[in-house]
């Protein structure tokens, strides 16, 4: 065993391989390649405050340390899980120490950071103005919503990404070289299996291979296949954190997706969301949501559908039902497209909302008793069912006031092809009773 990797062997994986420096960073090369953001703060001895944003595992308490450790700073992580404000104010204390006893600048790293309230974010925010604390956060959780304005206009957001397939098989060898994996060897489809259970998280990757090292040990041999790994890895779902950013970005992937006619999305980002946790029902309820924006009277059927499939899903239950779901967003992807009952709606609200409060037409108006009848409340009204074609032609319906707006207009796709065409049938006998 490599002697480096010998010394660190009582650490956990993820630590013993934790990078020191910039240069051994895997992946955020768009953030620490050459000329980019935090390689050039490193290069030019200036650092500033900043939020470091992005799923778990990536780097972010790692960068925060190496940061520290290159412009030789005090180094105070806190949590905000378990840190309150008198963990805030120790740090004051200790970083005011540090100045005067050597001189050195502090920087606050906060993990989690989102999870502080708002009081407890202003509780350091007056030193990070006054200079005596750098602040790096660190989030899983879009700063937008989750740190305060302050704060937010004071520190540069950086975003971080998942690693990808190749940055992972490049920790996989340096797991290697660092004679973490002696005596064991991958086939490549055991790499790629661990790949994708990681799902772009280093730490997670690590821990899948410690856990593949363990096993190999008590199973006394050294050829790690992907059915062995499936045999002795528990691996979690995917990253999914209802709620998040993630939840929202992928129930808008697959509404697009459907909006978008394209099933094999829809059924991919469906399937992605059932993986990682999210609620059936609450899918079916977007799906029902779907069907009414997107699909609209172009296809009828899409509604009955898919509170059939909410229906089914309510009877089977998981993984049964799920099937229906499945079938739900299929058709919806393929089904005519008609957003015109959803842009109706939307502009008959807005006009409601702004527009005074008009009076029912007298012969719209319900006349249940006699005084109400020699008012002439519904005198005149004509009965459509007595009308030639079921129409009474030149009648009006809007209050006296208000000219007819125009809100619907039918889709040439679906059954609105022949909705637009019997409405066109029907402005056509108003204009005929018209010139009467």
């Amino acid at each position: 065993m490599n002697d480096l990797f010998a010394q660190e062997a009582k650490k956990p994986l993820a630590e013993a391989l934790r990078p020191a420096a910039l240069d051994e960073v895997i992946g955020q090369q768009h953030l620490i390649g050459s000329g980019k953001p935090l390689r050039l703060a490193v290069e030019s001895g200036t650092l500033h405050s900043m939020i470091l944003w992005g799923p778990p595992g990536v780097g972010k308490t790692t960068l925060a340390r190496i940061l520290a450790g290159s412009f030789d700073a005090e180094f105070i992580p806190l949590s905000a899980v378990f840190s309150g404000v008198k963990d805030i104010r120790d740090a004051v204390e200790q970083a005011h120490a540090a100045l005067q006893r050597s001189g050195r600048h502090t920087i606050l790293f906060v993990d989690e950071v989102h999870r502080f309230n708002k009081s407890q974010q202003d509780a350091f925010l007056p030193f990070v103005e006054s200079g005596l604390l750098t602040f790096i956060g660190a989030t899983t959780e879009n700063p937008s919503f989750e740190v305060n304005s302050a704060l937010l206009s004071r520190a540069q957001v950086y975003v971080l990404n998942s690693l990808g397939e190749d940055e992972l098989v490049q920790l996989f060898q340096r797991a290697r070289d660092k004679g973490a994996l002696d005596g064991l060897e991958f086939d490549q489809q055991a790499i790629d299996a661990l790949s994708g259970y990681a799902d772009g998280d280093a730490r997670r990757f690590l821990n899948l291979l410690e856990q593949t090292r363990t096993a190999a040990l008590a199973r006394k041999t050294g050829q790690i296949t992907q059915d062995f790994l499936a045999e002795v890895l528990s691996v979690n779902a995917r990253r999914f954190d209802k709620g998040g950013d993630a939840f929202y970005d992928q129930i808008s992937a697959l509404h697009k997706s459907v909006r978008g006619s394209n099933p094999d999305a829809a059924l991919y980002w469906l399937t992605r969301m059932l993986d990682g946790g999210a609620d059936p029902r609450y899918l079916a309820r977007r799906l029902v949501r779907m069907a009414w924006e997107d699909i609209g009277l172009a296809d009828p059927r899409a509604m009955q559908i898919c509170n059939d499939a909410a229906a089914t899903y309510e009877r089977l239950g998981s993984p049964e039902g799920e099937l229906a779901l499945a079938q739900a967003a299929i058709y919806l992807a393929v089904a005519a497209k008609s957003n015109a009952g959803y842009m109706a709606y939307n502009q008959a609200r807005a006009f409601v909302k702004q527009d005074k409060s008009r009076p029912v037409p007298v012969h719209l108006r319900n006349a249940p008793t006699k005084l109400m009848k020699e008012l002439g409340y519904g005198h005149e009204y004509r009965y459509a069912h007595d009308e030639p074609n079921a129409y009474a032609a030149g009648e009006s319906y809007l209050p006296d006031d208000m000219p007819e707006p125009g809100w619907y207009q039918p889709v040439a796709r679906g059954l609105e092809i022949k909705i637009g065409e019997k409405l066109a049938v029907l402005r056509k006998l108003d204009e005929e009773a018209g010139k009467k």
